[in-house]
C-alpha cells in the first residue's frame, strides 16, 4: 500500500561526545520521539566535520576524533514535528551542548507490506 502527504524533515546535527543524563543524548532524543508516537527516527554517524569553533572532527586514523559528528532525521506531519521541535531545543539546552537544528517541507511517500 502506498500513502502520500505532506509533511516536513526535521535535522538534528549535534556530536558523538554530547550527553543528557548520563546517555548519549542521540540515543535520548530517539528515546523521545517514541515516546512521543514520532513515525521514526535514524541517526547518521559522520566521517568527518566541523562547527562553529572551527575545529576538525575526523574518523581518519591519523587525528581518529572522539566526537565525530551525528545527525539525527524524522519525518512526520508539519504538526508532530513542531513539537518534537519544542523537545529537542529543552534537551539541546539541558544537555549543554551545541547542535544545530533544521527543517524543510518533505512530501511524504510511505510503501507498506499488504494490500
Amino acid at each position: 500500500m502506498k500513502l502520500e502527504g505532506e509533511g516536513k524533515l526535521l535535522r538534528i546535527f549535534i556530536g558523538e561526545a554530547d550527553f543528557l543524563n548520563h546517555k548519549p543524548l542521540y540515543e535520548a532524543i530517539v528515546m523521545k520521539a517514541r515516546e512521543m508516537g514520532m513515525a521514526g527516527a535514524t541517526v547518521f554517524r559522520g566521517i568527518e566535520s566541523f562547527g562553529a569553533a572551527s575545529v576538525i572532527h575526523t574518523a581518519k586514523i591519523l587525528r581518529l576524533s572522539e566526537d565525530l559528528p551525528l545527525l539525527v532525521e524524522l519525518v512526520d506531519t508539519e504538526e508532530k514535528i513542531d513539537l518534537f521541535k519544542g523537545a529537542v531545543g529543552e534537551m539541546l539546552e539541558h544537555a549543554g551542548c551545541g547542535g544545530l537544528i533544521t527543517e524543510e517541507r518533505a512530501h511524504i511517500i510511505h510503501y507498506t507490506a499488504g494490500k
